[in-house]
Order: structure tokens, then sequence, then C-alpha cells
């Protein structure tokens, strides 16, 4: 198989599909790889060491998806490069559709084969293509929400972790999964007083019992929500629904109400933010303010450590990549359901439930579309 990696066209966005050592993987299984010039040089990458490996470089990102049958990625296809999808030409990315109706369209328009990373399960009931990703942004966080709360960015002017005879911040997260639990520990270890809400009284074990009670866990009702994220001087939005458009949890009303200076981090803005006001931002410009409230919603955060992101990534992404390449798509996907799991758009046809729902779309069911 041929396969493609652009480079990316996000605003500040340096990570890349594949790196020179995932290159050698699909070249040592006999398969090609086309690589756009300087795709991996944010991250230190040359064209020298994609050669090295085994790969072409190409001039443009044209040629890349004119010769390419798979194109790997890692941010959501902009539109110029959605404009170049081919029908039958496999695209294996992060997609986040739920709240992109635009790209949606296109991806139903250009018949392409499209395999989102966050949809794609495994055997225990996780997301293996977004976990990386949820670690990074999980830490992150609260190096945003720390930088958030600095007068200079408009904030309340609160060191994080306090000093002694100095109360620390209060940092609510609302979400225990990947996110969250990531927040938490870098908010702890930061010396800040973490309070993580959550629906699931497992996750709430799971959190009290990995924190040794350093963590205040406690079940999220709308009540116990609104009491935390009016005390809190920094909020985490760490909620998803694998798929689907995040619930808005933090409304407008809130935001009116909150401490003035205080920041919210919405990492859930992927999926369309679980914060009212919530609009999404670029590492250019990450953050805004509406009612006092420092918002930070930045749509890719791990691009902001792109050599990390990138190598997190790649060890959860190239055993899909090699059995996509391998087998070709239909009989990789039937053979693996987690994989099959990630087919959101298919032959012009929505095949992620969620993403229909979503969006106003007629589903149909992965193996009928593949069967079609």
């Amino acid at each position: 198989m041929i396969i493609g990696v652009p480079k990316e066209i996000k605003n500040h966005e340096y990570r890349v599909g594949m790196t020179p050592a995932s290159v050698r993987e699909l070249v040592n299984n006999k398969h090609s790889v086309l690589v756009e010039t300087n795709a991996g040089m944010g991250i230190g990458f040359t064209d020298d060491d994609y050669v090295a490996a085994g790969a072409t470089v190409l001039g443009t990102a044209a040629e890349i998806f004119a010769k390419a049958e798979m194109i790997v990625k890692v941010k959501e296809p902009q539109a110029v490069e959605r404009a170049m999808l081919r029908e039958g030409q496999i695209l294996f990315t992060y997609l986040h559709l739920a709240p992109d109706l635009p790209q949606t369209q296109d991806l139903i328009k250009s018949k392409a084969i499209c395999i989102a990373y966050e949809t794609v399960t495994d055997n225990r009931g996780g997301l293996p293509l977004l976990a990386p990703m949820s670690e990074v942004a999980g830490r992150m966080s609260i190096q945003a929400g720390a930088r958030a709360l600095e007068k200079s960015c408009g904030g309340r002017g609160m060191l994080l972790g306090g000093v002694p005879g100095v109360a620390p911040a209060k940092v609510v997260v609302i979400g225990g999964g990947m996110v969250g639990t990531n927040a938490a520990q870098m908010a702890v270890g930061l010396g800040a007083d973490v309070t993580v809400l959550d629906r699931s009284v497992d996750v709430l074990r799971r959190i009290n019992a990995q924190f040794n009670g350093a963590v205040k866990a406690i079940y999220s009702t709308a009540d116990a929500l609104e009491q935390e994220v009016l005390a809190a001087d920094l909020v985490i939005g760490g909620v998803l629904v694998p798929g689907a458009a995040a619930p808005k949890l933090v409304t407008k009303d809130h935001i009116k109400r909150m401490k003035p200076g205080s920041a919210i981090v919405d990492v859930a803005i992927d999926q369309g933010g679980c914060v009212e006001t919530s609009k999404p931002t670029t590492h250019a410009e990450p953050t805004y303010i509406v009612d006092d409230v420092v918002h930070y919603c930045v749509a890719n955060m791990p691009g902001a450590v792109p050599r990390t992101s990138t190598f997190a990534l790649n060890n959860a992404t190239l055993p899909f990549i090699i059995r996509l390449a391998n087998k070709g798509y239909k009989q990789a996907l039937l053979d693996d359901q987690h994989l099959m799991n990630g087919l959101n758009v298919m032959h012009g046809h929505v095949t992620n439930q969620s993403v229909a729902e979503a969006l106003g779309f007629s589903f149909v069911e992965p193996k009928v579309a593949l069967n079609a």
C-alpha cells in the first residue's frame, strides 16, 4: 500500500502523523511511504531522516493526496485538504465530527473511508488512540490553567500551590477519566486543593484510592457541580462522551457567578466543549475573557508539546496503520471490531451513530456500508 503523510497545517500544529521509526516499520512490511517535505521539521525530524527510514519525500500536499492510498494525519483535515480527498481513499486521523458539520459534509462528499482515532476502542472499553493525547492534554491543562490565573493573563493573580501561610488555589476537575486523572495528578503535585467530580462511583473510588485521599472525589449532581464550580479558582473540563458532542455542564449562569479572575480550561473543546461559553481558540491566541472568567479553549492542546505528543501518538497508532496496510481496509475492519468502531464516514455514509445523531444525518451500520 502507498501511505501518505502530509504536513499538518492547523494553527501552530507541529505534530506529524508518522515518525521516521514508524515509516521504517511500514517499509519493512513492504509498503511505500510518501512524506511531505518538512512534515517533521517542527519536532526535529529532517527530510533526510525520513529518506533514511525508506520514505520518499515529495514537495507538496497535493502530490501526497494524489498518490497515496491511505492518508495518515494527526488533526482533522482542513478544508483545503478535504478538497483533495478522493473516493476510496483511506483517511486515518483525529476527526471529532460531532461539533463540525462542514467537515462531516465534505467527508461525505469525498466518499473516502474515514477512520477516526478518537472512536477506536479496545477490549477494556477504553479509547487507545485517544488516551495518549488525553494524558498529554490533562497534564497540560494544569500548566495552562496556572498561567491563566496569573494577573498578566487576566486571572486572579494566584499561584496554584500557594506558599506557606497562603492557601493554594482550588482546582475543580469535571470528569475523572484519562484527562481528569492526569489533571488531578499534576495539580496535586503542584500543591493545589483538588476536587474531582464524576457520575461513576467506581471512578470516584479509583480516584480516592489512587491519590490516597489527597483529592476530594465527589459524585457529580447538578447541585454539587454548581457549588464546586462557584467556589473554584480553576475549573478543568474533562468530560467525554465518545464520538458525541460534549454536554454543556458549566452554564452561562455559572460563569456569571464565578469568582472574578477565575479560569476555565475546557479540554473537551474538540467535541464542542463542556462549558456553555467555550469557543475554540488557537495556540496563537489561547484565551479570552467572559464575565471576568479567563477561558482557555485551544482545540489542539497537545500540539504545544509536539515532540512528546507525536511519539506518544505513534506508539498507539502504528499497529493499526500496519494492520490497515497489510490487510487492506476491508479485511482489517472486518477482523477487528474495535477498529471498525473507528469508522465514522464511508462511501458517502455516516457510520458512527453518535455523529449521525449530533448532526442529523442518517446512520448506516459500518458493516452495511462496508459490504455495500
